[in-house]
């Protein structure tokens, strides 16, 4: 079992940044993919971004790509979500989860194993 917690979000303004964390821990494996989803009301959950455990090279969905980083810190057993020049479009509940790696990184819903309990970003125009 992997334990996903999200904190970080909150009520921004459009332009301001945000960061998300996602603390991991239980049986974490080097294999994992670790991701990032969101789901705004009455919408279905989309993918956001997505990294390797063990990699530095990040995929993003093309909404946030230029706006958004996915990173992890090994030694916290972290991953982030910085989030810049929000947009009120960018509110929704955000979502860290982990799955296996294999051959790329996956991008739905259905390729995660282990998802957290979500935070909520709103963003005010």
């Amino acid at each position: 079992q992997v334990q996903l917690v999200e904190s970080g979000g909150g009520l921004v303004q459009a332009g301001d940044s945000l960061r998300l964390s996602c603390a991991v821990s239980g049986r974490t494996n080097r294999n994992y993919a670790m991701g990032w989803f969101r789901q705004a009301p009455g919408k279905e959950r989309q993918f956001v971004a997505a990294i390797a455990w063990w990699s530095t090279i990040p995929y993003y969905a093309d909404s946030v790509k230029g706006r958004f980083t996915i990173s992890r810190d090994f030694a916290k057993n972290t991953v982030y979500l910085q989030m810049g020049s929000l947009k009120p479009e960018d509110t929704a509940v955000y979502y860290c989860a982990a799955g296996s790696y294999v051959g790329s990184l996956p991008r739905s819903v259905g390729e995660y194993d282990y998802w957290g309990q979500g935070t909520q970003v709103t963003v005010s125009s």
